[in-house]
């Protein structure tokens, strides 16, 4: 209606995101997925009762991967050099830090994957016939995510 003003809150397009690889490192990534943890409840048998029943308490969480998929950058060879340190030995775990943007650039919803590393990078279909975009993407192992709102 004409003169209303918005008092509701919206929530926040999906479009609008960071993504910090540790040590200074930006990724410039078009998707993030996988950024969900799960407890199963614990299953004990109670007294008397001869099948297990989920406890009163979760179980331990359960992690999946987050998956970054890009377009490939000319000169930004970011993801390749840290997994390139998985390969060698070297200390590779990082913490990544995933955060959904409002319109002023400043974070309201923050992931933190703690003790991260990549554990597979999937490079393109090259097909001469095409004119689509290069996308490569990385799968990100992690030991605890951390969901935050600042």
């Amino acid at each position: 209606m004409s003169g209303e003003t918005q008092t509701s809150t919206w929530p926040l397009p999906k479009v609008y995101f960071s993504v910090q690889l540790g040590g200074g490192v930006t990724a410039r990534v078009q998707e993030v997925t996988g950024l969900d943890t799960e407890a199963q409840p614990a299953e004990s048998p109670r007294g008397g009762e001869p099948l297990p029943r989920a406890a009163d308490a979760p179980g331990r969480p359960n992690a999946g991967n987050v998956t970054l998929r890009r377009g490939v950058f000319a000169n930004d060879p970011a993801l390749w050099d840290w997994f390139n340190q998985i390969k060698l030995n070297a200390t590779a775990r990082r913490t990544v830090v995933i955060g959904l943007l409002d319109q002023a650039g400043a974070p309201k919803r923050v992931w933190t994957l703690n003790n991260a590393l990549p554990t597979k990078i999937t490079g393109m279909d090259l097909k001469s016939e095409g004119n689509e975009v290069a996308v490569e993407s990385v799968e990100i192992a992690y030991e605890t995510l951390v969901i935050s709102a600042p």
